[in-house]
């Protein structure tokens, strides 16, 4: 057969080998952009689940009336806390076992704001108010609404004298907290003070207890003889063999404004909780574990 012939017979037995190849060519190329268009889709909707967790944590952990972290963030936060005091005290350390302190503070005159403003306004009156005391904490330290008008703080690495500063400076605070003013034109100059007090109770681990229960009923006792002295003051838990009124009891009012020391100690801001959203009614300035069952109380939500 002479080359011509042969060119011409191999040209027609490649034809299809020629032109399968280009359809499997293009076939592969078709599967590798779907699959990558595949791949895009599905990391989209990763980002989008992942976005989803995250809010449903945040969610979980936030009180949604305050925006501050709730009663079972305070439970866990707590809990764990005191775990690594117990770890802590099981090592070496000169310095001893680690102390962690509980404060409940209890804020009182919330039933004037709801005669005045109505319940709404007054929930958002508590939510802004619970934004400012968590700026008042360290970012170790953690604030969580634990029933009512009622806030719990733990305070890791703590001891009792840290434990008053904090008192102090939070009922400071509460008593000269500007509410909110929804009123129209010019503003009527404000009195000295808002109307509200807190009355603050505390509690140390380990020398009013060694467990969540334990170490929150201390602080609601303390709490007690704080809102019987009258309120705008703090009490430390009683101790066995103590007399009540004794060094551990001092009120809070005094101070206009909290001294350098406390300032010192609340160098960065409080515990913030990452649910904190927009409120219609209020402008909240930007923003761990009871074991037993919260009583009730005056709960404006």
């Amino acid at each position: 057969m002479s080359t011509p012939l042969l060119v011409h017979a191999l040209a027609a037995l490649s034809a299809p080998a020629l032109a399968g190849a280009t359809v499997l060519g293009l076939r592969v190329r078709r599967e590798r952009t779907e699959a990558a268009e595949d791949r895009e889709r599905l990391n989209g909707r990763i980002a989008e689940l992942e976005e989803r967790c995250a809010e449903l944590e945040r969610t979980a952990s936030c009180d949604s009336l305050t925006g501050v972290w709730n009663y079972r963030h305070l439970q866990l936060t707590l809990d764990r806390e005191i775990e690594r005091a117990r770890r802590a005290e099981h090592t070496d350390q000169a310095d001893g076992p680690r102390p962690v302190a509980v404060l409940l503070l209890e804020i009182a005159g919330f039933d004037a704001v709801i005669a005045e403003h109505g319940r709404a306004r007054a929930n958002a009156v508590l939510r802004d108010l619970a934004q400012r005391l968590a700026m008042e904490i360290r970012r170790a330290d953690t604030l969580g609404r634990y029933s009512g008008e009622e806030f719990l703080v733990v305070l890791p690495d703590t001891g009792a004298e840290g434990a008053v500063q904090v008192a102090e400076r939070l009922v400071w605070s509460v008593r000269r907290h500007l509410l909110l003013d929804w009123s129209s034109g010019t503003r009527a100059p404000r009195p000295a003070g808002n109307g509200l007090t807190a009355a603050a109770g505390i509690a140390v681990l380990p020398e009013d207890g060694t467990h969540a229960a334990v170490l929150v009923r201390a602080a609601d006792t303390a709490l007690a003889a704080a809102r019987a002295a009258g309120g705008d003051c703090w009490r430390i838990a009683p101790r066995p063999g103590q007399p009540s009124g004794g060094p551990r009891e001092r009120p809070a009012s005094a101070p206009e404004r909290p001294s350098t020391a406390e300032r010192d100690r609340s160098g960065k801001p409080g515990s913030l909780s990452a649910c904190t959203g927009g409120d219609p009614l209020a402008q909240p300035v930007a923003s761990h574990t009871p074991a037993t069952v919260a009583v009730p109380r005056n709960v404006l939500s």
